[in-house]
């Protein structure tokens, strides 16, 4: 049985799902090694399937097939990513206050522990300080106390396509974005993770391990000990199988495809540029047993 991850490199919920539950119906998928552009196929059946890992910014178009989803005897936990940045960050996230309320959907039919909120990335700039997301974090918190335990979250990573992105939204609107010194944002997470406390949720710190003691533990996101106790019923003789630096991940087979996404979120790794996204989102074929980009 295998953990599928659905997925770190797009957002197959908000822009896919139609393509993955006919995957799914088919009973199996394919996907293509980013890095060696190798091609795998791995079955979908309920029986080869522990659990699904879903990662989102808008799970709404998801909820019409949970009934299918847990009919056919799938389990699942959600990666629920709410930033409710400004909009020019992120252009086509709907609103925050839907995706709570969608937050709180999962939450009330799975549990809270099985929504996993995603404060991530912590963007720096002279609109998003830290008293901004101090003052916002609290309100975040406030809204989805009860329904998420746990606060996944990370600072952007400066990549040379980030820089671009960050670059061309400085140029367009005069917002700029910095990274700051490993003190600060060592001060800035310590207050989150209080806030967080004060709520009920705990703080992990994704890939940031300078970033862990006191109320901040590590981020395990495919977390061999969680599932196991949400699904007991199933094997989880999970590796840990870290995906970057520091990273805390255990074992499991991501389907997703980079330069996909449609989001278009400035502080994105999974996508070369936009137009590359728009450009495999408008190509692609929802009867393929594949997701690519073009």
């Amino acid at each position: 049985m295998r953990v599928i991850s659905a997925s770190r490199r797009t957002d197959i919920p908000a822009f896919y799902i139609d393509w993955f539950m006919n995957c799914l119906r088919k009973g199996y998928v394919r996907w293509a090694n980013p890095f060696s552009k190798a091609i795998y196929e791995v079955s979908l059946q309920p029986e080869d399937v522990s659990v699904i890992v879903f990662w989102s910014k808008n799970y709404k178009p998801l909820l019409p097939y949970l009934d299918e989803l847990d009919s056919k005897g799938y389990r699942a936990v959600f990666h629920f990513t709410i930033n409710g940045l400004p909009h020019l960050f992120e252009p086509r996230i709907p609103d925050t206050s839907e995706m709570i309320e969608c937050a709180k959907v999962l939450a009330r039919r799975y549990g809270p522990e099985s929504v996993l909120w995603r404060y991530d990335p912590i963007v720096i700039s002279n609109i998003t300080d830290k008293n901004y997301h101090i003052a916002h974090f609290q309100k975040l918190c406030a809204a989805l106390e009860g329904s998420v335990k746990q606060c996944f979250f990370s600072f952007v990573c400066f990549y040379s396509k980030v820089q671009r992105n960050m670059e061309a939204l400085a140029r367009r609107t005069g917002i700029e974005c910095h990274d700051i010194p490993k003190e600060d944002k060592i001060a800035l997470a310590t207050d989150l993770a209080e806030i967080a406390e004060n709520h009920g949720i705990e703080m992990r710190s994704c890939c940031g391990d300078y970033l862990v003691g006191g109320r901040i533990k590590k981020a395990h996101c495919v977390d061999a000990d969680l599932l196991r106790k949400l699904f007991p019923d199933r094997i989880f003789d999970l590796a840990e199988r870290p995906t970057r630096k520091e990273c805390g991940c255990f074992e499991s087979t991501d389907i997703g495809a980079y330069n996909t996404c449609m989001h278009g979120c400035v502080y994105c790794y999974a996508n070369a540029n936009p137009a590359s996204a728009e450009r495999s989102y408008k190509r692609h074929d929802p009867e393929s047993d594949i997701l690519k980009s073009f």
